[in-house]
């Protein structure tokens, strides 16, 4: 029978699937639109079968908050032109805002909430169709508090949601504490919540450094002493090179290795432990200074640090909890 154009635009706004596509199903079951609905669904779990092994590395993050309670949603695809798509973008928020009007928690809760009669499941399967790339719900975060604050970054790759100890934070506070987590990218709240794996590791880092420094600078030392330019024997490929542009001579070389040999094992043997504690600790201590939203350098402001700038602005205002999700490497 034939199709009339009147079935594909109504299949076409019911499904938002291709012309084509719409026509064909038509076609195909005799005009029967719910049949024709089936037949573009079926199609969509087809393509997402077939896509299953691919890479969804682009995608749309957004976020949003309501009543104490924010969350964002990351929805994935495999390029970044159906991720500016109006269909996939509007998809996206669709899923954010049935997750905080129903307050869930979870990715796999998220995955079975109700969107227009469907499962955000079933809905994403469709849109798969629509496009024939792979998608997939790459992330949810969400948090609770007396205030909350949400920030979406220009192009949708990067989201970050914020809560606070006190109610009736403005929105433009919180868009400001939002904005930090985004452009400086904090590994916790405060130095508190670092987990101790973290700080042990940092610590390690920093001891094998300090040693190293400490070292060098008694072999740069000796080296001075005898005479020798410590930036010509930094290393066996630089004295060879400079060996052979005749910076100086084979006795030279073998003075500075015999000097570099005795001076570190005796300096590394020597080290005042003290000292190497001193310096690690001041080192752990810039290291909660960067890595901490309450104890970072507030970004309008260098002159005071983002707790600075909360208790300014109502007495005792500090952050509880953040989540940042990014699409892009930091």
């Amino acid at each position: 029978m034939a199709v009339s154009i009147e079935d594909i635009k109504k299949l076409r706004h019911m499904t938002g699937a291709g012309m084509m596509d719409c026509k064909n199903a038509l076609a195909e079951t005799e005009g029967n639109i719910e049949a024709a609905i089936e037949i573009i669904r079926k199609k969509g779990q087809a393509v997402a079968a077939k896509r299953e092994d691919r890479q969804a590395s682009e995608g749309c993050v957004l976020a949003a908050c309501k009543d104490g309670f924010a969350a964002i949603v990351a929805l994935k695809c495999e390029t970044d032109f159906v991720a500016k798509n109006e269909s996939f973008r509007a998809l996206t928020k669709a899923i954010l805002d049935a997750a905080v009007a129903a307050g869930v928690k979870t990715l796999d809760e998220v995955k079975n909430l109700d969107l227009n009669g469907r499962t955000v499941a079933e809905n994403i399967t469709d849109e798969i169709g629509k496009t024939g790339e792979k998608m997939e719900l790459g992330a949810y975060e969400c948090i609770e508090a007396a205030s909350v604050a949400a920030y979406d970054h220009l192009g949708n790759k990067l989201s970050t949601i914020v809560g606070f100890n006190q109610p009736g934070v403005s929105a433009e506070v919180g868009k400001e504490i939002a904005m930090q987590v985004a452009a400086m990218n904090p590994v916790a709240v405060d130095r508190e919540a670092v987990p101790a794996s973290i700080i042990e590791e940092e610590k390690a880092v920093a001891i094998e450094k300090t040693k190293s420094e400490q070292v060098q600078k008694a072999v740069d030392a000796a080296l001075k002493k005898a005479g020798l330019n410590p930036n010509h024997f930094d290393s066996e490929d630089h004295i060879a090179s400079n060996l052979a542009k005749g910076w100086f001579t084979e006795e030279d070389a073998a003075k500075a290795r015999e000097i570099i040999k005795t001076t570190s094992e005796q300096k590394a043997a020597n080290l005042p432990q003290q000292m190497i504690d001193n310096i690690v600790n001041g080192r752990i201590n810039k290291y909660y200074k960067e890595n901490c939203l309450m104890e970072q350098e507030y970004t309008r402001d260098a002159t005071m640090t983002v707790g600075q700038f909360l208790d300014k602005t109502a007495k005792g205002l500090a952050v509880v909890s953040f989540k940042r999700v990014n699409l892009n490497e930091d």
